[in-house]
């Protein structure tokens, strides 16, 4: 598919800026917002380093005034027509990316910015540094991922390539993160159909462990980690959920939830900007059919956290295999796992469900 080269820019009533990404042959004609907001703050965030563990906490605590499951009459994430009720100002839309109102990070503008350096004192703190940005897959508030066309569906993932690129050349961010919380047992706090973009200042900590495990890798073998862990699932076959030219999804080998796939394309990229035309095509429809296997395991739509790994082609970061997970807390159709003291407190998983036993019911779902 071809897509309008950048997206419309539009300004919210505190200054924040919303993105359109229009459908060719569509146009989304945004109105002024009329609404009377707050001027962000700067110091409505900050980091702290912990010591103990070597890793930047954010410390938000704006995010408590965050709005909360509220009536779908009163969705914030719905077309706005009148500029009084909405996050989103215009009659209709197809796909929209906003800065976030009660963002984890701000003011990632175009100035440099560097961590300060921990040891330097007992207790280091730093300004807030980076974006957190909203993306509504439709404007349909009972809609999903899932549920999309196939048009809609590669929108979504045209938007997430634009931000992924813009958001990396910005001057401090060292990771770009696009991720979608769905369900009320994960957490989310508006049930339209929407994801999140997170601009980090540093390596998340998960990011930073599987690239030293990587570079371990390397050093040990002279191969890449995630192309190997790839082929070692391809040549066993047993957690396989489904198999293109282009693309594998799988239940890993050491799953650490219920329900957890993973789909990496097969051959070597990055990220989304590495992927061409026919793959992104490939990636939209393989991502969709998992979504749309998984909600068919159970009689309720599953609740899941997808994550998109991408990496920089930096020395850093040069061994990071772009991939996606899709993780559920479901065990079962009514149990839940929670992630009780051997997981928060000790970051050791237990797994009441066998990798193999969950990818036969995904491949048959």
């Amino acid at each position: 598919m071809t897509f309008r080269q950048s997206p419309t820019r539009w300004a919210l009533a505190d200054g924040r800026e919303l993105l359109f990404f229009t459908l060719p042959g569509h146009d989304c004609e945004p109105v002024p917002d009329r609404r009377s907001l707050p001027q962000r703050c700067a110091a409505q965030s900050e980091l702290r380093f912990d010591r103990t563990t070597g890793q930047w906490v954010i410390i938000a605590a704006l995010r408590q005034d965050r709005t909360y499951m509220p009536p779908a009459d009163r969705c914030p994430l719905c077309p706005g027509p009148s500029g009084l009720t909405s996050e989103i100002p215009a009659a209709d839309y197809d796909v929209v990316a906003f800065e976030n109102r009660f963002a984890s990070l701000t003011e990632a503008g175009g100035s440099a910015f560097q961590l300060p350096d921990p040891a330097d004192a007992d207790f280091v703190s730093a300004p807030s540094h980076g974006r957190c940005e909203v993306i509504c897959f439709s404007s349909d508030h009972t809609g999903s991922f899932a549920g999309l066309d196939f048009r809609q569906a590669r929108l979504v993932v045209e938007a997430w390539r634009h931000r992924t690129a813009e958001l990396s050349a910005t001057p401090g961010i060292e990771q770009v993160f696009c991720f979608e919380n769905r369900g009320a047992e994960i957490g989310v706090t508006l049930t339209h159909p929407h994801g999140q973009i997170y601009g980090y200042p540093y390596l998340t900590p998960r990011t930073e462990q599987m690239l030293q495990a990587a570079r371990a890798h390397r050093t040990r073998t002279g191969t890449n980690l995630f192309a190997d862990v790839l082929a070692h699932e391809v040549r066993d076959g047993a957690r396989i959920v489904a198999r293109t030219e282009l693309f594998t999804a799988f239940v890993p080998f050491a799953a650490r939830w219920p329900v957890e796939v993973h789909i990496y394309p097969n051959r070597f990229a990055h990220n989304l900007l590495d992927l061409d035309g026919a793959e992104l095509d490939e990636f939209t429809r393989v991502y969709s059919d998992i979504l749309q296997r998984l909600d068919r395991l159970y009689p309720t739509p599953l609740p899941y956290m997808a994550a998109l790994h991408q990496y920089a082609d930096t020395d850093a970061q040069r061994e990071g295999y772009f991939h996606v997970e899709v993780m559920s807390t479901r065990r079962s159709a009514t149990k839940l796992k929670y992630l009780a003291s051997s997981e928060s407190a000790m970051d050791a998983f237990i797994n009441d469900v066998r990798p193999e036993a969950i990818a036969e019911m995904v491949r048959t779902a």
